[in-house]
């Protein structure tokens, strides 16, 4: 994979010293590099009129001209570039294998635009359990512009019947699925598409460029939103899209310029510095998951676990040829014992995972999302999905795994084993290890 090199940009330029030796800026790292290399210094430039190793954050909207139409450097407004963003893109580009990529104000607004690139009329075909953000906008915005979406929960046994050879144009995959974590093969849901001329996009965010490489396996674009995991510490919300065809790159960088949802500078800037760290924090996140899912697999109050990482799952082979070493990510989701009230109790009586939407942070989170991230989407289709009542979803961040291990297996027991000693007090929780507080 080559990337070719980018045009210098203003604050890249040559510059003469006081005792007339060169300042130049530093090479970009080349793919021959290993991730952590990459993260750390892809589009990470000192600045050559400082030598500042961190790039300042450029919070001007308008960029001065030394005539009509002429700027002094790259840049005219900071709706259509700004060198904050352009470092990032730059960083992403090199994560994902890509030539090109471009940074949203959220992973909302990059779907959207991408469905924006569609003419009236077009037909997509997406995974049934995806975000409930994207379900929304596919049913309720997408059929506003004329674009249809047919859902499905077998992708790729179903891809063939699904296509119709005029007017579908793309293919949306989520894999890991949200919140069910299945999984598709990427190359051979592309092979089918592309044999018809059908595009095909991955959310790859809940895995990272980390865990897996998307374009890498036949995808045209891969998507994430840069809240999660590329940012990692839950401060900044926003949406990156990569991807390698120089007409998508005219297409969607005119209608990120037209629409305007682009990320301010400050937030390019902290995401930016949150991808530096992404492998270490991908990493461990996924050793805990593994953990955590294990823990729970074992437990009598647990009725199922979805989780890549370990064997039981059953695209477990997709993951040991898709992700990288196998790894099945900082997320996973379980059905528990009880019921809708005992998920409720569940995420109620744990000290260290958050109560809380979103995931991929630093910190540990949980959620039921029946009732939370997808409760926008009607009860009968969330659960042909795999999204039942007694579903909780669970985001592993970088604490001490024991400590994750240990918090779930005590709220468990409040959540399922304790209300069956209360005598019927309606919620459950016990205080002290004992029932009813005393």
């Amino acid at each position: 994979m080559t990337i070719s090199p980018l045009p210098l940009r203003p604050h890249e330029r040559i510059h003469t010293k006081a005792n007339g030796s060169i300042d130049t800026p530093p090479r970009v790292p080349t793919p021959v590099h290993n991730f952590g290399t990459l993260a750390v210094h892809a589009g990470a430039h000192l600045d050559p009129s400082t030598g500042a190793v961190i790039s300042p954050i450029s919070l001007s909207t308008t960029y001065a001209q030394t005539a009509v139409g002429k700027p002094i450097g790259a840049y005219e407004y900071s709706r259509s570039s700004n060198p904050n963003r352009d470092n990032f893109e730059e960083a992403i580009a090199a994560l994902e294998h890509a030539r090109y990529a471009l940074a949203f104000s959220s992973g909302s607004a990059t779907t959207a635009t991408i469905l924006q690139s569609l003419a009236a009329g077009s037909h997509v075909v997406s995974v049934s359990d995806v975000y409930g953000g994207t379900h929304r906008y596919f049913t309720k915005v997408a059929a506003a512009h004329g674009v249809e979406v047919t859902f499905s929960p077998s992708l790729e046994v179903d891809i063939a019947q699904l296509i119709r050879p005029k007017d579908t144009k793309l293919i949306w995959i989520e894999s890991p699925s949200n919140p069910t974590l299945r999984l598709v093969d990427i190359r051979n849901v592309a092979s089918v598409a592309h044999k018809h001329g059908i595009m095909v996009v991955v959310d790859n965010t809940f895995l990272s460029p980390y865990v897996q490489n998307p374009l890498d396996h036949g995808a045209d674009i891969v998507v994430h939103s840069v809240t999660k995991y590329i940012n990692g510490h839950s401060d900044v919300v926003m949406g990156v899209a990569a991807f390698n065809s120089d007409d998508l790159k005219e297409r969607l960088t005119f209608l990120q310029n037209a629409i305007g949802a682009v990320p301010s500078a400050f937030d390019c800037w902290l995401a930016h510095r949150g991808l530096k760290t992404l492998h270490l924090r991908a990493k461990e996140a996924s050793h805990n998951a593994t953990s955590v899912a294990m823990a729970l697999e074992a437990s009598p109050h647990v009725i199922s676990v979805n989780y890549p990482g370990i064997k039981s799952h059953p695209h477990r082979h997709i993951a040991i040829k898709q992700h990288r070493d196998g790894m099945g990510g900082g997320m996973l989701s379980f059905r528990i014992k009880g019921g809708h009230a005992a998920a409720e109790r569940f995420c109620q009586n744990t000290s260290i995972f958050v109560l809380a939407e979103s995931l991929g942070g630093v910190e540990s989170l949980v959620e039921v999302p029946s009732s939370m991230t997808h409760a926008g989407i009607p009860q009968a289709q969330r659960e042909a999905a795999g999204v039942f009542e007694d579903l909780v979803r669970i985001s592993c961040g970088i604490e001490d795994a024991e400590d994750l291990k240990r918090d779930v297996l005590q709220a468990l027991e409040k959540a399922v084993v304790a209300p069956k000693i209360t005598n019927g007090r309606p919620d459950g929780r016990v205080t002290n290890g004992l029932p009813n507080g005393d």
